[in-house]
Formats: structure tokens, C-alpha cells, sequence
């Protein structure tokens, strides 16, 4: 197992490289997509216009891969991936429009590129809404900032689940302007696995070819439907259906324990082990959860309702050797929240990690073999 940490565009800087270093992590996941930015960035609930404009965004060429690949390890850090592509790069791919074609052949271009620039994987979210509908509010220990979904008496306004998409948005970033008087977007549960599926099939092969694993997270919120829109994997199960689409090493998993937990139904331990035993785990958001669909609040990684040191057990067990990084952390009242708040999660995942020989036997494990 290895210690990450996720850094968004504007971060990727010397000095969080050494912030990085210096809190126990060796990889680096990267955003090239500017969705968060400035000192503190914070995830929020993409309400109000989105969270931003990626109009402009060009596709990422190899010499801007390479670049990245080589100022992390001029960090002393490795690159484990790219979370995100920027919703300009694939709009039509994810509302089957008229430039899907183009963009298909674009994302092979890019896969192959961040192959040759030495970049593991990409992570991606196959969603029409994305993230939405989020509260912000003193939800985690000691008052400190965090977000919630269907937290009553929430302070602020409350996003609407139900509210349309505009013309021109998706995954909540406007791709260009909208047309006045067009339809909102909308989406079936058969669509949209039609849509993944031949979206799979054209580029899995393309990445297993360049070395590239492509990673899906689930849906979050976890929802049956948001703004209209029919979600994707909104229950562990359905990554079992993700992966049986195409059966490659290059078809996986960017595996969000806080999503997984969301979800209604079934024992995550069990699900960790099979999908760690899978050998098909891109990388791991490591954050914990109270609460499930259709309520729960995001705590700090050692006061919600998993047990982190049981998923550590399990990933030893299945000799997991992939990244873990911190995700959606509160925020710590200091002058440096953001950081405090990743410091915070990264001290106590580099103690779960360096002492899993000593956590003792899996507790999940006698249920599991009794399964089987």
C-alpha cells in the first residue's frame, strides 16, 4: 500500500509537492481540470452556475503529460494519475451528441499520450450531473466544515435534486454557452449504460495497448436519479457490471470508500475484498461517511461508520499494492485549512499503513470465507 494525495491544477506547485513529502506520501493523483482553486480550495454543491466554465480547455498534449510526470518526480514524488477529464474533452460522449466521433478519437489520442508520458491512470466519472447537490455546514467533529446530503435544518440554501441541467452544462462545468429555449438534458438508465459500454469498448483497448488503466469512481451522490439524469454505479454491484463489459486489466476501478459506504445495501468489507482481489483497483479515495442514501454527512477519516483499520486488514490481506489518498477532507479551522485537514488524514493513514502487520486479523475475514 502507498500513501497519495490528490492536488487540483492551481496546486500543483513545489511547495505542495513538498507539503506532500513531508506529510508521508510518495504519489501525487493530479486535476488538470480547474474546478477548484485558490488557497483553500473547497468542493461544494455545483449549484449557482456549476463549478466553473472549461470552454476553452484544449486537450492535454503529451509534452504537458510528460511535464507533469517529470516536475512531481523532480519532487521526489511519482504520479500515480489524472483524476477527471475536463467535460469539454468528452461532452458528446457522455450526451451521445454530434461530436462524439471527434472526441472518441481525441480521448485515444490523449490515452496514448499519457501512456508514453509515463502516467499509470486515469480516473473518471461517467455522469451527466456529476456532483451535485451537497450542503456545506460544521458536519464533522468539532464543528468542522464538511459536506452533507438531505441534512435537515442545513444552513443555506439547499440545492434542488430535481433541478434540470441547463443546455450547455454537464458533470456541473459549462462546455459553452447555452441556447436560449433548449430542451434541459435528461438521460435513461438504459442510455447511459448504452452510452459507458460503447464508450469502453473503443477506448479500453486503445489504454491497455498504451499501459493506461482507466479508473471509474461510482456515482456521489449515490443517487437513483439527480437532475433528471439516471446515475451509473450507485451500488457496489454495478462496478461488477462496469468491469464485465470489456474484461481487461485496463477497465477498473477508481475506488471511493466514502461512495461505496453511501450506498444502500450490502457489507463494504466484503465489497472492498473482492474488487481488491480483483487486481482491477486503479487507485483508492480513502475517506469515511455517517449516514447512508438518502442522508449522510462526510467526517474525518477516523469518526465515521467504517472501519478504516478493517479496510486496511482486508487490502493487506489481499496484498493490495496501490495507492490510497485522502478525499474531501474537512476543513480545519487554522489559516492553512485545506492542508491541515489533508495532514491530518494522511498522519493517520501513513500509521494504519506502516503498522498493517500489527492491526491483527481481518474481522470481515471469517464472513468472507464462509461465503465462499
Amino acid at each position: 500500500m502507498k500513501i497519495g494525495l490528490g492536488l487540483y491544477r492551481e496546486q500543483l506547485t513545489p511547495d505542495n509537492y513538498r507539503f506532500a513529502l513531508q506529510s508521508g506520501a510518495t504519489h501525487i493523483v493530479a486535476h488538470l481540470t480547474n474546478y477548484f482553486a485558490g488557497k483553500d480550495p473547497k468542493i461544494d454543491s455545483g449549484d449557482n452556475g456549476g463549478w466553473g466554465d472549461c470552454s476553452t480547455d484544449r486537450l492535454w498534449t503529451y509534452e504537458e503529460l510528460s511535464a507533469l510526470v517529470e516536475d512531481v518526480r523532480a519532487g521526489g514524488l511519482e504520479l500515480a494519475a489524472i483524476e477527471n477529464f475536463s467535460p469539454r474533452f468528452w461532452h458528446d460522449i457522455l450526451l451521445d451528441g454530434p461530436e462524439r466521433g471527434v472526441q472518441i478519437e481525441a480521448l485515444k489520442q490523449l490515452i496514448r499520450d499519457a501512456g508514453r508520458a509515463g502516467v499509470p491512470c486515469i480516473g473518471y466519472n461517467f455522469s451527466l450531473a456529476g456532483v451535485y447537490g451537497w450542503t456545506r455546514g460544521p458536519y464533522a467533529r468539532g464543528g468542522a466544515e464538511s459536506v452533507g446530503f438531505g441534512v435537515e435544518d442545513a444552513p443555506g440554501a439547499v440545492p434542488d435534486p430535481d433541478a434540470p441541467i441547463p443546455d450547455g452544462m454537464v458533470w456541473n462545468m459549462r462546455y459553452r454557452r447555452g441556447v436560449p429555449g433548449a430542451k434541459s438534458i435528461s438521460v435513461s438508465n438504459a442510455e447511459i449504460w448504452d452510452r459507458l459500454s460503447r464508450f469502453l469498448k473503443e477506448v479500453v483497448p486503445v489504454a491497455e495497448e498504451a499501459g493506461v488503466m482507466l479508473g471509474a469512481h461510482p456515482d456521489d451522490p449515490p443517487a437513483e436519479v439527480l437532475r433528471g439524469t439516471a446515475r451509473l454505479v450507485n451500488r457496489p454491484e454495478k462496478y461488477d457490471r462496469l468491469m464485465s463489459i470489456i474484461d481487461s486489466p485496463s477497465n477498473g476501478l477508481e475506488l471511493c470508500l466514502g461512495s461505496l459506504q453511501e450506498m444502500p445495501g450490502g457489507d463494504i468489507y466484503e465489497h472492498v475484498r473482492r474488487f481488491a482481489r480483483s487486481g482491477r483497483i486503479g487507485y483508492i479515495h480513502f475517506r469515511n461517511v455517517k449516514g447512508k442514501m438518502p442522508r449522510y454527512v462526510e467526517t474525518f477519516v477516523d469518526e465515521g461508520d467504517i472501519d478504516m483499520a478493517e479496510i486496511v486488514r482486508i487490502l493487506r490481506d489481499e496484498n493490495y499494492q496501490g495507492v490510497m489518498i485522502p478525499d474531501h477532507t474537512p476543513a480545519m479551522t487554522c489559516a492553512a485549512s485545506w492542508h491541515a485537514g489533508k495532514a491530518f488524514a494522511l498522519g493517520y493513514m501513513r500509521a494504519l499503513v506502516q503498522n498493517a502487520h500489527a492491526l491483527g486479523p481481518s474481522q470481515s475475514l471469517a464472513h468472507d470465507l464462509a461465503a465462499e
